[in-house]
């Protein structure tokens, strides 16, 4: 048996989609999520933390979620998680925990994410000689 390396979170873009580009063109956008929760304490007291899960994700998806996301969008992202070493500028050596998107699902509404009204389904048409005019009884 092979271990599992798999990331699901839900929760809210904490600002918007930053894009870029490989040198062979290849799209990576970068989101933060706000992961929130809440619980009452011992005392009976109403608590709440937000866990910011930084995310990465390529190629195609990446561009969908920079076109179609923004700052307070619900979403869905599954993924790997990666972590990366680095020197900072003082030479002291750190590490960055993000998750490599391989699937994503946006939640809510259009409207919430870009406030615009959601699309209306196309008027059915009239006595256009469909062939599925007949009275179908479901």
């Amino acid at each position: 048996m092979s271990d599992l390396n798999q990331c699901q979170f839900i929760g809210r873009l904490g600002k918007d989609p930053e894009t870029r580009y490989l040198p062979d063109g290849k799209a990576v956008t970068g989101i933060v999520i706000a992961c929130g929760e809440k619980w009452k304490d011992k005392n009976g007291e109403q608590q709440e933390n937000t866990e910011w899960v930084n995310c990465t994700a390529f190629g195609r998806l990446a561009e969908i979620i920079s076109e179609y996301l923004n700052k307070g969008s619900q979403v869905y992202v599954s993924g790997k998680m990666k972590t990366d070493k680095y020197t900072d500028k003082s030479g002291v050596e750190k590490y960055s925990t993000k998750v490599i998107i391989n699937q994503m699902q946006m939640l809510g509404s259009r409207s919430d994410s870009q406030q615009q009204p959601a699309p209306q389904p196309p008027a059915p048409r009239q006595g256009a000689g469909d062939p599925f005019d007949d009275d179908i009884p479901f």
